[in-house]
């Protein structure tokens, strides 16, 4: 597979962090196989993981191909990157095809990145995760390696400004060890010890992180932290209320456009 995009993307971004004097810590790299396929399943606090959790590859010089929703891939700006990534679209229409396409990826080798939390957590806590991951792993014979990201958040998160400029912003990323789930495994109890590997690894991101937020700051500290983030029960709240205003406002334009052929 020819990489034409991939690399001058990574350089450039690595230059944009290097000016900002972005402050990584990077733990466990070591947990990314050098060769063969893997599954990485990294925690979602903010828009911009995709480019933080591919940063935890790069010492072993892989590629991560992330799965991420096709309107993504339809942004005429975002869309030619993303494919000349070869990142995986995902449409929750056609979901089998989104599924294969990762499988396909795995058995040839490559790292697919999937984010199983599927939206940006608000509560900046580790959301209920499906058992997706777990079976892509199992179906191509290859490790699960969990991440955990922290930092992220403070420069482009759900419900805030982009702050993209911010200097000085320490981002965390943790491996976790791999783990190697096979076929009649329990999916739904492998599922559940990958969730709790996620959020060890993201509270100890969180508990050691260097900065603690100013006063006006405390929305990106976690309720359990003493932080104004909602909490996990608020934030669900929130995400089925999002979810009920997009759902009446497809419906309306749908209704609209019956509407206009009639």
């Amino acid at each position: 597979m020819r990489e034409l995009v991939y690399p001058p993307v990574i350089k450039t971004a690595v230059g944009v962090f290097k000016a900002l004097n972005i402050k990584f810590r990077l733990e466990g790299t070591d947990n990314i196989p050098s060769t063969g396929g893997a599954v990485l399943v990294s925690n979602h606090v903010s828009y911009l993981d995709f480019i933080f959790a591919g940063l935890a590859a790069h010492p072993a010089k892989r590629l991560v191909r992330f799965m991420a929703k096709k309107e993504i891939f339809d942004n005429r700006v975002g869309g030619p990157l993303m494919r000349g990534m070869h990142h995986i679209p995902v449409d929750r229409n056609a979901g089998a095809s989104s599924y294969a396409a990762a499988l396909k990826a795995l058995k040839s080798g490559e790292i697919v990145g999937v984010f199983a939390e599927a939206t940006i957590s608000r509560s900046f806590t580790v959301k209920e995760i499906k058992s997706g991951a777990v079976r892509m792993a199992v179906a191509s014979k290859v490790p699960l390696v969990p991440v955990a990201l922290w930092g992220p958040q403070r420069m482009w998160t759900k419900g805030r400004k982009r702050r993209l400029l911010q200097r000085n912003v320490p981002v965390t990323i943790l491996v976790g060890e791999p783990m190697y789930p096979k076929r009649g495994d329990d999916y739904e109890a492998v599922t559940q010890e990958l969730h709790a590997r996620m959020a060890e690894l993201l509270e100890k991101a969180q508990r050691e992180y260097p900065d603690v937020p100013r006063s006006d700051e405390t929305w990106w500290q976690p309720a359990y932290l003493g932080g104004t983030a909602p909490t996990p029960e608020e934030a669900e709240k929130l995400d089925l209320e999002e979810a009920e205003a997009r759902k009446a406002a497809r419906a309306a334009r749908e209704a609209g456009e019956s509407g206009g052929q009639g």
